[in-house]
C-alpha cells in the first residue's frame, strides 16, 4: 500500500551527527548576528565586518532616526498634555476685543478692516503680501525644541511665515484642545515654510520645532490672520 521504504536503525543519523548540526547551525547564526544583523540594524559591529561590508553605517541611520522619532514624538505628547492650561484662559483674549471698541470709538471702524483683511489672504498665491501681525525670534541650542501656539476658533485661517537662520530643523504644525489633537504636517532638516493654517476646531494651533544640528539656529516666525493670541509654551 505504500511505497515508501521505512529507514533502517543505521540509516537514521547518530546523536553524535545531531549534536555536530545543532552546533554548526547555532556557529553559523552566531556569526550572522555578530556580522550582519548587529550591525545592520543597531549598529553595533564587534568584528569590524559590518563596516568594511557597509552594514554598520545603515545601522547607525535606522537607530538616529529611530531615536529622533521617538523624542519628537515624546515632545509633542508633552505640549499637548500640557495644552489645557492655556485653553483654560480661552475665552480672557476675546473680552480684550469687546472692550476696544467702548474705550475707542472712532477706532471702531479699523476693527472690521482688520478682521476682513486675513479672510481674504488665502486668495492669494503666496504669503508675501500678507500684513502681519506678530513676529518672534528664537534661538535654539543642538537638541533643543520649542512651541508656539495661536488660540484659534473652528475654521479660523491665519496666515504665517518661518525662516531658520544657520541650519534646518525637525517641525510638526499641529493643534490640541481638552480631549482633541490633530497633526497638519511634518518634515525634517527644513529651512523655511509658510502658507496658510486652518483651525480643524477650536483651541491651540502652531508648531514644534527642534534643532537636530550641531550649531545654534535662528528662528524667525511672522503671523497674521485670525487668531486671538499668541504664546510661546517652552
Amino acid at each position: 500500500m505504500y511505497n515508501t521504504d521505512i529507514p533502517s536503525r543505521a540509516e537514521l543519523p547518530s546523536s553524535k551527527q545531531l549534536i555536530r548540526s545543532t552546533i554548526i547551525a547555532a556557529v553559523s547564526a552566531a556569526i550572522l548576528l555578530f556580522t550582519v544583523v548587529l550591525p545592520s540594524e543597531y549598529g553595533v559591529d564587534p568584528t569590524g565586518i559590518g563596516r568594511a561590508l557597509g552594514l554598520t553605517e545603515m545601522g547607525e541611520i535606522k537607530t538616529r532616526l529611530a531615536q529622533e522619532a521617538a523624542e519628537d514624538e515624546a515632545a509633542t505628547l508633552a505640549a499637548h498634555s500640557a495644552a489645557p492650561a492655556p485653553s483654560a484662559t480661552a475665552a480672557a483674549p476675546a473680552a480684550a476685543p469687546a472692550a476696544t471698541p467702548a474705550a475707542t470709538p472712532a477706532s471702531a471702524p479699523q476693527a472690521p478692516a482688520a478682521d476682513t483683511a486675513p479672510s481674504s489672504a488665502p486668495s492669494n498665491s503666496g504669503t508675501g503680501s500678507a500684513v502681519w501681525r506678530d513676529e518672534m525670534t528664537f534661538t535654539l541650542t543642538p537638541g533643543q525644541g520649542t512651541e508656539i501656539k495661536l488660540k484659534m476658533k473652528e475654521s479660523e485661517k491665519a496666515l504665517f511665515s518661518w525662516a531658520v537662520q544657520g541650519g534646518v530643523v525637525n517641525y510638526d504644525t499641529h493643534g490640541d484642545a481638552l480631549g482633541r489633537s490633530i497633526s497638519y504636517e511634518k518634515g525634517r532638516a527644513v529651512a523655511a515654510d509658510e502658507g496658510e493654517l486652518v483651525a480643524a476646531f477650536t483651541g491651540n494651533h502652531g508648531w514644534f520645532w527642534r534643532n537636530r544640528g550641531e550649531t545654534d539656529i535662528t528662528v524667525v516666525l511672522k503671523t497674521g490672520g485670525a487668531y486671538s493670541d499668541i504664546q510661546r509654551v517652552k
